[in-house]
């Protein structure tokens, strides 16, 4: 799969067969408009064109909202897309004065000109252009003019999901990873990077690897502790994470991701880790001292590892 900047990095690529929107999660749901892609072109030919946006367009249009947290990275979104078979991924910079192309502009300059569309697929209720004035209608009155067709996924096809991205963001907030990723269709997962903590874990007997994520978008899930899969370096390991503050030792407040890999006892600082979010345990509590921080940490040990050994 080849990820594209500049629509002009798609000016090679003829008989598109394309879909277009945010795709954040890359849920179920968005996997059904994926699938018919890649069945069109499996039937006619030609090369599958994902057209999606950075940063969020709800980031641009309501700058004011700033609780909007993502469920993938554009990085982790295109990781998931080359999964699902898409040749190219255009990651267009969503600018208001994008948002404010007229419909018939955009279909001309974007859908025809720049995407080269031959099929075009698109989600139920897909709006477009300035003020959202362009509809599944305005792209089937026009899609003669331009030469190509257009699809539309009906709305019981998703909807007997009963799938949005906004309920999963929604699961995920209030610590039910076990319905995202039911939703999802995969776990739930977060990357970054190992930095340096305060090294208190390991002088418990449970060394943890503090996560500094690499994108201050990427939606966190509830405070707490879960069960979770680690992979580094396309090994994979169990463990247990805890979101939270670490009220029994710190002060700060500052939310922290940090997880112990059982059985594993490398030096990896600097090193990414993915991290899969199975299901969630208990509350972060504080403890009255070290020594029932301990206790905790064995039961929490125990409990996880009975869910991922299950």
């Amino acid at each position: 799969m080849q990820v594209h900047h500049h629509i002009e990095g798609l000016k090679e690529v003829k008989d598109s067969i394309v879909t277009i929107g945010t795709f954040d999660g890359v849920h179920l749901g968005h996997q059904k408009i994926i699938k018919r892609l890649t069945d069109l072109k499996e039937k006619e030919g030609g090369e599958t064109v994902l057209f999606t946006f950075d940063p969020h367009p709800r980031k641009v249009l309501f700058p004011d909202q700033t609780d909007l947290k993502l469920i993938t990275t554009t990085d982790e979104k295109c990781g998931l897309l080359a999964k699902l078979g898409i040749d190219h991924v255009l990651v267009f910079p969503f600018t208001k004065a994008f948002s404010q192309m007229h419909a018939t502009e955009y279909i001309s300059e974007i859908i025809a000109k720049g995407l080269h569309t031959k099929s075009l697929v698109i989600g139920y209720d897909h709006r477009f252009g300035s003020n959202r004035e362009g509809n599944i209608d305005t792209l089937k009155a026009l899609s003669s003019t331009y030469h190509f067709s257009v699809e539309e996924i009906p709305a019981q096809e998703i909807n007997q999901l009963n799938i949005s991205s906004t309920r999963i963001r929604k699961a995920i907030e209030e610590g039910d990873v076990e319905t995202a990723n039911a939703f999802l269709g995969y776990a739930f997962f977060v990357t970054g990077v190992v930095v340096k903590g305060k090294q208190l874990g390991r002088t418990i007997g449970y060394p943890t690897a503090n996560i500094q994520l690499a994108d201050a978008d990427k939606l966190i899930p509830k405070i707490g502790v879960y069960a979770v899969n680690v992979e580094l370096d396309s090994v994979s390991y169990k463990g247990m994470l805890n979101v939270g503050v670490n009220p029994t030792t710190d002060s700060d407040n500052r939310i922290k991701i940090e997880v112990n890999i059982f059985d594993f006892n490398e030096e990896i600082y600097g090193r990414s880790l993915r991290v899969e979010f199975v299901k969630w345990i208990r509350n972060e509590e504080k403890f009255a001292n070290l020594e029932e921080l301990k206790q905790a940490l064995a039961n929490d040990k125990i409990a996880c590892a009975a869910i991922l050994n299950a």
